[in-house]
Formats: structure tokens, C-alpha cells, sequence
């Protein structure tokens, strides 16, 4: 993936019907809102004015189409960018970048010693200048939480250094329309992979992604985008605000660090969006048996009672506790297979069951907090495929977890109300501009 050069227009493209080898004619709509800058995303400046009706221009203007005259010159360098995948080293990574082999082994030599060729951390980015011939000339990577990898080509030779950088936060506003898939729309608005995952983990106890997502559902997300000194992008930062229409229904929630010191994400109105318990212990997966009193037994081939929910899933994938709690048992448990059992506040717990294996450390009396990876989807016990037994108790007793009304976390504290109001006013605000737009590009 190459950089673009940043814009200060929004910018959108349409394919012409008069289409020759060498030229095509795009559709370039420039919108001229006073102090309110498009980049990309819609990045909006602190304290920005309200929002008037704004006027658009049409130009249009001949654009090559790319590979029809242009050539890369073996010396021109572009910036270009991997994602780190499970498993990846940093060999593997300059080969996806098409680095040469005579670079890459002095790379590697350069490097021998570094702590953030240790942490290869999956979902970050390194980010590379390269040649069309294949010459590396720099790369970095944001390792830690606020250190920089860097290695530069200087007079044929590779020099690594490795500091603790200062970051400059700025806004991004973004929306998407779900199509098929929640990811799909959060690619094709080319929102970051870990601002998705965000996201999902704000709503988790509110909406199942998997279940209850619905074609046309659509979302706008307000986040940080953190840059270096330089000023070029480093990395994502926290959400800061987000919107999500689920069959109809909106879904609001704002960031805000009370007195304490504790942060969290809120209502427009001060509650808790930090429920007890979470709607489902995986992130995505499929419901392959419900919680009832009369089930046909796929491997004791007899009907009995199903006093829990059974969640399809590969093998290996990661299972979080739905609410803090004490590990009581882990370890194997007749048809359950590998089992976990949580003890939590009150007269709560829950059991997951049919595990491949245990997280690394957990044991008996290891204190869980809620949505910790505890386990892995498996196939132990009587369980004819891959996927995760989950049981919720209450005194002792299964019960189905969709229809026991569960307790929610505080809101915000009297004491912080008015800061809170204060914050939040102008972030639930863009969203507001945000869903303006969104609604004025469906008329």
C-alpha cells in the first residue's frame, strides 16, 4: 500500500462512459466549509463553528489512467506500508515489502540487537521508503507505547535508533454502511483495524455482532490519530465518540476520565455502557445450539436439556470472560470436556466449556477482569466439532443469558456531571454532523 499525499479537499471519483487507453474523466466535488478541513477522513479541529449549508463545485479534469504512462524510475522511492500478522518476522515482512536480498541481510545484521524487532506486536504497522528497485531506505515502527523504531540508509549503511517520541493527537471522523459484514465496512471506509475492534468491544454489552447485525446498519466513529514529531501518522489512537444504528435503533457512546482517574465510555446522558456481563464471550462467531429443555444429543444421540448456549468457532479462537470475576476450577470436567468456571460478584457465575486449552498463567484462584482472554475454542468432551459451551449461573442454577436481566456499572459520578457534560457536548455533536452527511449522500 503506497501513501498518498495528504489533501485538503474531499475528493470523490466517478468512472466516465467516455473511457479511452489514456485518459479518464473523474468527477471531483470540493467542498468549502469555512475552518473545517477534509483529510482523508473527516478530521475536524477542537471548537470548530456550526455547521451551515455549504456550496459544491463540479470540476472536471482529464486524469491518467495509472500504468497506461507512468513507470516507476528504478531510484524513485515511495512510502509504503505492512501489516504485522501472527507469526511474522521481520524477514518475512521486508519480503512483503519487496525488499532486496542484499538490504535485507544488512538489515538484519543492523538489527541484531534491538528490543522492537522483539515485539513484533500482530495489527501494528511498519512502515517502509523503498526504491521501485527494490533498496530500502528507511523503516519505522512505533513499538511500546510511545517509542520509535527507526533504521535509515546512510551512505550505504544502516543505522538503527531507538527513542522515546512525543506524539501530536489529532481528530478523525469517519462513517460507514454495513454491506455484508461489519469488517468489510470498516475497510471499505478505511477505518483502522484496532478503531473496529474498539468499537465492537464499546457495544459488547449492548449488541452481538454476529447475531444481530443487519444489512444497511451504519456507523460514524470520531477517534485519535496520533502523529510524530515529523508530523507523519504514527499510529490510532482511543475512540473518542461512536454512533451505531442496529436495526434502526442508535447506539451512542463518548470517552470520558472521571476524577479518579478511571476512563470509560458513556451515554450522552451519563450511564454506563459497562455492563456486568457481556452479551457473548466471543467477538464473532455463530450460535450452533440455544439454551432449551429439550435438545437431540449429537453424540449421546438422545433428547435432553441444553442449559447453556454452544458458540461455532475454529479452533484457537480466543475466548474472553463475559464479567470480572475468581477462577474456581480449570481444568477437565467429563462431557465438558476442558472446562474454566468463573465466580463472580454475588450470586453469579459462568463456564466455559469444551476449551483446547487455557490461557498462559491461569489456574485456580487467578482474578479475571472482564473480557481477559481466558481459554481457546476446542473440540474436549462429547463435542463433535469446534466451538465453546457457555453456561451462566445464577445460585448454582443454568439459566438462559439472554433473558436474565443483569446489573449495570455506576454512571457518572454527581461530582464529575458537569465536566462530563461539558466534554462530551462537543463530541456528540460532530456525530450529529457526521449522521447529516450520511443521511444528505442517501437523498
Amino acid at each position: 500500500m503506497f501513501f498518498m499525499p495528504r489533501s485538503k479537499q474531499m475528493i470523490l471519483a466517478q468512472k466516465s462512459s467516455r473511457l479511452t487507453k489514456k485518459t479518464l474523466r473523474w468527477l471531483i466535488v470540493i467542498s468549502t466549509i469555512p475552518l473545517f478541513g477534509f483529510v482523508t477522513a473527516f478530521g475536524i479541529a477542537p471548537n470548530y463553528p456550526v455547521l451551515e449549508d455549504f456550496e459544491v463545485e463540479e470540476i472536471t479534469r482529464d486524469l491518467l489512467i495509472p500504468g497506461t504512462q507512468f513507470s516507476a524510475q528504478p531510484n524513485q522511492s515511495f512510502w509504503r506500508q505492512e501489516s504485522i500478522q501472527r507469526g511474522d518476522t521481520i524477514a518475512t515482512i521486508l519480503n512483503r515489502l519487496d525488499v532486496n536480498k542484499e538490504d535485507t541481510s544488512a538489515f538484519l545484521s543492523a538489527a541484531r540487537d534491538s528490543r522492537a524487532m522483539r515485539q513484533l506486536r500482530p495489527d501494528r504497522t511498519v512502515y517502509a521508503q523503498t526504491t521501485a528497485a527494490g533498496e530500502l531506505l528507511m523503516l519505522k515502527y512505533f513499538f511500546g507505547s510511545e517509542e520509535l523504531f527507526l533504521m535509515e540508509k546512510t551512505d550505504q549503511e544502516f543505522k538503527m535508533s531507538e527513542q522515546v517520541i512525543k506524539f501530536d493527537a489529532q481528530v478523525q471522523m469517519k462513517s460507514g454502511v454495513v454491506k455484508n459484514s461489519l469488517f468489510g465496512a470498516t475497510d471499505r471506509s478505511d477505518i483502522p483495524n484496532n478503531v473496529a475492534m474498539q468499537l465492537t468491544e464499546i457495544f459488547a454489552s449492548d449488541i452481538d455482532f454476529y447475531r444481530d447485525l443487519r444489512k444497511g446498519d451504519h456507523f460514524t466513529v470520531v477517534y485519535e490519530s496520533l502523529q510524530d514529531e515529523s508530523g507523519e501518522h504514527a499510529k490510532n489512537g482511543r475512540v473518542l465518540a461512536v454512533e451505531f444504528v442496529n436495526k434502526g435503533e442508535s447506539h451512542r457512546a463518548v470517552y470520558f476520565e472521571s476524577s479518579n482517574g478511571g476512563g470509560g465510555y458513556y451515554t450522552p446522558e451519563g450511564e454506563s455502557l459497562r455492563k456486568a456481563f457481556l452479551m457473548s464471550p466471543l467477538t464473532f462467531s455463530r450460535i450452533s445450539s440455544g439454551f432449551t429443555n429439550a435438545r437431540f444429543h449429537p453424540v449421546l444421540k438422545e433428547w435432553r436439556a441444553h442449559k447453556g448456549i454452544d458458540y461455532a468457532a475454529p479452533t484457537g479462537t480466543p475466548v474472553k470472560t463475559t464479567a470480572k470475576g475468581v477462577v474456581t476450577f480449570a481444568g477437565t470436567q467429563r462431557g465438558y470436556g476442558k472446562i474454566i468456571i468463573v465466580k463472580h460478584d454475588g450470586k453469579y457465575e459462568t463456564a466455559y466449556g469444551h476449551l483446547s486449552r487455557f490461557a498462559k498463567g491461569l489456574k485456580k484462584g487467578s482474578t479475571v477482569a472482564q473480557g481477559d482472554v481466558i481459554g481457546y475454542v476446542g473440540a474436549t468432551g462429547m463435542a463433535t466439532g469446534p466451538h465453546l459451551h457457555y453456561e451462566l449461573r445464577v445460585d448454582g442454577v443454568q439459566r438462559d443469558p439472554s433473558k436474565v436481566i443483569l446489573p449495570s456499572a455506576q454512571p457518572i459520578a454527581h461530582n464529575d456531571l458537569q465536566e462530563f457534560q461539558n466534554e462530551t457536548k462537543s463530541l456528540a455533536a460532530r456525530l450529529d454532523i457526521m449522521r447529516n452527511i450520511h443521511f444528505a449522500a442517501l437523498n
